[in-house]
């Protein structure tokens, strides 16, 4: 018999060999109940069993001693079974599920585990769903396989997602390719694009662009402000400057009568030393100062200079208009984004669009139907509940999302400008019914 390679998840404590046959496989179930399962004595079913508050003989006091001695959670769950009346009358079920209950409360257990998009994208919707405009983790997955996002592709994202979505392609780009990435505002955002611990590889090929500055870029009147040739030209130019003032002064103090001597006054030696040093220490913080300000300007320059660069990068690629993929995923209405950045993504190529409702993806189909230059739209709405999965108690749960929001996806093809009147009269024409349309052609005019 063939060996075969098993992999595990944390659900059972389970002992395997790496490559095992099927006849040595040793499993350990030992660890899947804290207590011995032969010593359990489970009752036939709960009908008799009153749920008053009164069935447990610890008290909150009681229970509350036991962690301030230092107790571990495993023994008072274990004597929180013990001081129980009705434990042994439940069934085996809601034994392990009382047992679970407490161990949940009375017990903390951290596991460390590396962030990845799953992780992090239901942790988000967890706890803060509107930071990612309710965009659920199955709705993400949809949109990364709709956008067909891999290695080595050049790809547009526009999202208000604190940066979830970036940060869910450029794991599955897994740093090859480049990455534009359209920001309202006055930056992009990617609070969670950092939850990723990404290497700093992954950052060389990330862009940004305003999208203030799209209409400008499709226009042909882009323009980024003066560069300097280097920002080390700036500091030394602001450092001559200073010496020319400090030259300045000097020659003026020379040159200019001196200010006029004060009376003599009797100062003692103690009093004449007191001041000769409270002056150097004035002139060394001064001086100090100085550089640290200088350093400051010097480094605010460096920023604003990589910026600018960075922003000329950004507008060359999208300049070339041969995008691979379009990822929308904003707070804002899809139809202007979508229609404007549309220009940039080579044809024969996805795109994606998320919205938490449907009206504004539908008005976005309607505009993108009478306009042309894609096919195969489609608007759909992705389904998601959660199974509990149990020896003989497998079912849905009770409790499931309500919704996940919206896509609207869809592929570009060369759009005709001269044929797109005519096509779209056409088509709207093949949409009515035929006994419609000899209604309006009979009518008189």
């Amino acid at each position: 018999m063939k060996n075969v390679c098993l992999t595990t998840r944390n659900l059972l404590s389970v002992t395997l060999k790496s490559c095992v046959s099927p006849t040595d496989l040793e499993l350990d179930f030992t660890n899947l109940y804290p207590f011995p399962l032969e010593t359990k004595e489970a009752g036939t079913d709960n009908r008799n069993i009153v749920d008053d508050g009164k069935s447990q003989k610890l008290t909150h006091d009681d229970i509350k001693a036991l962690k301030d001695k230092g107790i571990k959670g495993q023994e008072i769950v274990q004597q929180l079974i013990e001081n129980s009346t009705t434990f042994r009358d439940k069934t085996e079920f809601a034994q392990d599920k009382y047992i679970k209950k407490k161990k949940k409360k009375y017990e903390a257990v951290i596991t460390i585990v590396k962030p990845s998009t799953r992780i992090l994208s239901t942790m988000y919707y967890a706890r803060e769903p509107g930071k990612i405009n309710h965009l659920r983790y199955d709705t993400l997955a949809q949109m990364l396989t709709l956008g067909n996002i891999h290695a080595g592709n050049k790809m547009i994202v526009m999202e208000t997602c604190a940066g979830l979505v970036l940060g869910a392609v450029m794991e599955r780009m897994g740093g090859y390719g480049s990455i534009i990435q359209m920001y309202p505002g006055g930056g992009p955002v990617r609070a969670a694009t950092s939850c990723f611990g990404f290497p700093k590889p992954f950052f060389d090929n990330l862009h940004e662009f305003p999208l203030s500055k799209v209409q400008s870029l499709l226009s042909g009147t882009f323009s980024t402000e003066t560069l300097p040739a280097d920002p080390e030209e700036n500091a030394l130019g602001e450092e001559e400057s200073n010496g020319l003032s400090e030259e300045k002064q000097t020659a003026l103090q020379e040159t200019g009568e001196e200010p006029a001597a004060e009376a003599p006054m009797e100062i003692n030696p103690t009093e004449e030393q007191d001041t000769m040093d409270i002056s150097a220490e004035d002139v060394e913080f001064k001086e100090t100062k100085e550089k640290e300000n200088k350093e400051n300007v010097r480094e605010k320059h460096i920023k604003q200079w990589e910026r600018r660069k960075k922003l000329k990068e950004a507008a060359a690629l999208l300049r070339e208009k041969n995008a691979d993929g379009l990822i929308v995923a904003s707070k804002f209405h899809p139809t202007p984004l979508l229609l404007s950045l549309l220009e940039f993504v080579a044809p024969s190529r996805p795109f994606v669009v998320y919205c938490q409702y449907k009206e504004p993806l539908l008005e976005c189909y309607t505009k993108l139907r009478e306009r042309g230059g894609v096919i195969n739209l489609k608007l759909s709405e992705t389904w998601l509940r959660n199974y509990q999965v149990l020896p003989d108690r497998s079912h849905p749960k009770l409790t499931m999302s309500g919704g996940g929001g919206y896509l609207l996806s869809g592929i570009t093809v060369v759009l005709e400008k001269g044929k797109s009147d005519s096509s779209n009269s056409e088509a709207l024409k093949m949409e009515e019914p035929s006994s419609k349309r000899c209604k309006l052609q009979d009518l008189p005019c």
